[in-house]
């Protein structure tokens, strides 16, 4: 699978679905029963794989496996050397607004719940990644980015889904020197 079409000029989402191994399943559901609501690790892929090491549970082992074959991967098609890697349990409606972010390029997985969900005309039409997709989006900071070609991306609202649908496991990928998640411009 290649992602390198992210960085054509007239693109600015690149998605691909790919299904969660029950095992991976199983580590990613046995890191939101312990683990802290967030988990953030930044520098170099070993400075990364080194301090996820020591942060992640043995039972989830996998899922830190695949976030480090995911940071490879951004690596690979952003050119970035130094990156941060966020796992976060969401469990309200944040960033339930339609928005660009203010970083180059980004990268999402939603390993529990509803995927990212996209618009390319400002939320008449709505799409949703399923879970397991890799998203790559454009941002806002990507050499050349005019907007023109802009897809707006929000966290899927989960307040409207039963109880036990309300919670997503989410990994994002960024360069390191990303901006803070509060600065980005919404759409209403």
């Amino acid at each position: 699978m290649s992602f390198r079409g992210i960085l054509s000029p007239h693109r600015s989402l690149q998605s691909h679905e790919m299904d969660i191994p029950p095992s991976l399943q199983e580590a990613a559901e046995a890191y939101l029963q312990r683990e802290p609501r967030l988990l953030m690790a930044k520098g170099t892929l070993p400075e990364i794989a080194a301090q996820l090491q020591v942060r992640v549970p043995e039972q989830a082992r996998l899922l830190m496996q695949d976030m480090l074959d995911l940071a490879e991967l951004y690596s690979t098609v952003s050119g970035h050397r130094n990156l941060r890697v966020r796992l976060e349990k969401i469990t309200t409606d944040s960033c339930r607004k339609f928005h660009v972010d203010c970083v180059d390029l980004r990268l999402l997985r939603t390993y529990v719940g509803p995927g990212v969900q996209w618009t390319a005309d400002q939320g008449h039409s709505v799409c949703e990644a399923p879970t397991g997709a890799v998203v790559f989006l454009k941002g806002k900071h990507f050499p050349g980015w005019e907007g023109a070609e802009k897809i707006l991306h929000r966290s899927p609202p989960l307040s409207s889904r039963p109880a036990a649908e309300r919670v997503r496991l989410l990994l994002t990928i960024d360069e390191a020197s990303a901006c803070a998640d509060a600065n980005f411009d919404m759409v209403a």
